[in-house]
């Protein structure tokens, strides 16, 4: 089984067509989202739809929830989705599970039902993210998102992962993602983060075009130079 997992699309539809050349390159049997299709890039309508047709395991994110908390912060966002799109990320589940190569993994994005998990947590923190909100037993490996940087970290007895971001990556700035390689049962597995470099002057460029997209030139930033802007 080859199963890719990535998030963080963020309306960067430049970053997202890259990802997926390279997915078509390595034909994962299943695609996961864990979250955020939308906010921050200026083409969420589009990316949404690719997540939708693409992948075959959802979850959301915390910016895929917010749009409907604070409709008037957000207003180009769901404008520009659409109510249809709306309703369809307010019905996705916050987390879900997977088991691989003897490995039980739980995948969730982070916020809005756990905290943000980065590299150098402590393990108490991380630990935490192998429990289900919904009352199912611990996972012994955590996937996230939601940093929009990509870590594989060492626990007792599993790992904590993390995706990095699609349309949004911070430090590096390609599109990222992961590939987990192994058998249902038993047997050996493979992580492997994905860091595929796609035209990050030409996202740019097509979010400048938009001249009603909120903090477009912290987002201009962040995609030229992976430098979160505060």
């Amino acid at each position: 089984m080859k199963i890719a997992v990535l998030a963080d699309l963020h309306g960067n539809m430049v970053a997202t067509e890259a990802m997926e050349r390279d997915l078509d390159r390595i034909r994962p049997d299943e695609v996961w989202f864990l979250g955020d299709a939308v906010g921050k890039g200026p083409e969420s309508d589009r990316t949404i739809d690719w997540v939708r047709i693409h992948c075959d395991h959802w979850i959301a994110g915390n910016w895929d929830r917010i749009l409907s908390v604070l409709p008037e912060k957000n207003a180009f966002y769901i404008n520009q989705i659409g109510q249809e799109r709306l309703d369809w990320l307010n019905s996705l589940p916050l987390e879900d599970e997977l088991e691989l190569g003897g490995m039980r993994f739980r995948l969730v994005h982070g916020r809005e039902i756990d905290p943000l998990y980065v590299s150098n947590d402590p393990e108490e923190k991380l630990w935490g993210g192998l429990r289900f909100h919904d009352g199912r037993p611990d996972a012994n490996c955590l996937i996230c998102a939601d940093a929009h940087r990509p870590f594989i970290r060492p626990l007792e007895g599993g790992y904590a992962i993390n995706t990095g971001s699609v349309g949004n990556n911070l430090g590096v700035t390609c599109a990222h993602a992961l590939l987990l390689e192994g058998e249902h049962g038993d047997g050996p597995i493979r992580i492997t983060i994905l860091s595929v470099p796609y035209d990050n002057h030409k996202a740019a460029e097509i979010a400048d075009s938009y001249p009603e997209l909120p903090k477009k030139e912290a987002y201009c930033n962040e995609v030229m130079t992976g430098v979160y802007s505060r």
